[in-house]
């Protein structure tokens, strides 16, 4: 594969896993320096082996620990990542839960996080991005 990417730095959300976990792969395989990011340490290990199989197929990232839905911790990791790379160029804003639940089951608080993560998440990262 062509090195489409090389020199560009990319901020993938939630990518300890499934969709995200592939995506950071494929960007690396394309060229990018990849920000494997995870939300908690729980999610450390899983972000770590994604990052070890980019590493093997030659291609370079870092692991980020950042909870999409904290301000603060958005605002940590774009400084982060711009003052290790100088700038980022590609944000996968992939971060999102679901948590299943009769609605008439669901407690508040259980919604406010999935709105945090799903719709406020997406938001503080783009405008980071932007």
């Amino acid at each position: 594969m062509e090195n489409k990417l090389s020199g560009q730095i990319a901020i993938v959300t939630g990518a300890s896993s499934g969709i995200g976990a592939g995506v950071s792969k494929a960007l690396a395989a394309a060229g990018a320096t990849v920000v494997v990011n995870h939300p908690v340490a729980a999610t450390e290990a899983p972000a770590g082996a994604v990052l070890a199989e980019i590493k093997a197929a030659g291609g370079t990232g870092i692991t980020y620990q950042c909870d999409v839905s904290k301000e603060v911790e958005v605002l940590k990791m774009f400084a982060d990542t711009i003052a290790k790379f100088g700038t980022v160029d590609i944000l996968v804003n992939n971060a999102g839960l679901q948590r299943d639940a009769p609605f008439q089951d669901m407690t508040l608080e259980q919604w406010n996080y999935l709105l945090s993560v799903n719709l406020t998440g997406q938001f503080l990262c783009a405008r980071e991005a932007i």
